[in-house]
């Protein structure tokens, strides 16, 4: 294997593992959402309601 093509080759993995790493660490650290937990929960959130239906 030439030089040039160990350098894009290990280049490549070490930017995918990188990006792999960072992605999965965020996923980890970032707080969850406060979501309701059922759907009866949400009846009362106006924003979550079905449009009226126009006749």
């Amino acid at each position: 294997m030439n030089t040039s093509a160990l350098i894009v080759m290990l280049s490549t993995i070490f930017l995918v593992t990188g990006m792999t790493l960072y992605f999965f660490g965020k996923v980890l650290t970032t707080p969850p959402r406060p979501e309701p937990d059922s759907y009866l929960d949400n009846d009362d959130e106006p924003d979550r309601q079905p449009a009226p239906k126009n006749r």
